[in-house]
């Protein structure tokens, strides 16, 4: 089972235990959020993961804000 969250993120159980990744590889979306935020340029990102295009690390990121921009959280 493969579920889609944008056209450059997806989530499958049998790939990285279900945890977030960019789509056609088993790169964490948490892994490229985490780079962006430890101020890692994007060329230096690509190096570090050759699978991603900077289309990819610019999802990411627009998944992290739409992920911020919840109006409630749950505890």
């Amino acid at each position: 089972m493969q579920s889609w969250l944008s056209d450059q993120i997806s989530f499958d159980p049998a790939i990285c235990h279900g945890t977030l990744v960019v789509r056609g590889t088993r790169v964490l979306v948490a892994n490229v959020v985490g780079a962006v935020a430890a101020r890692q340029s994007i060329p230096n990102i690509l190096q570090d993961y050759p699978a991603l295009k900077e289309l990819d690390i610019r999802a990411g990121l627009e998944f992290a804000s739409h992920l911020t921009a919840m109006e409630s959280v749950e505890a």
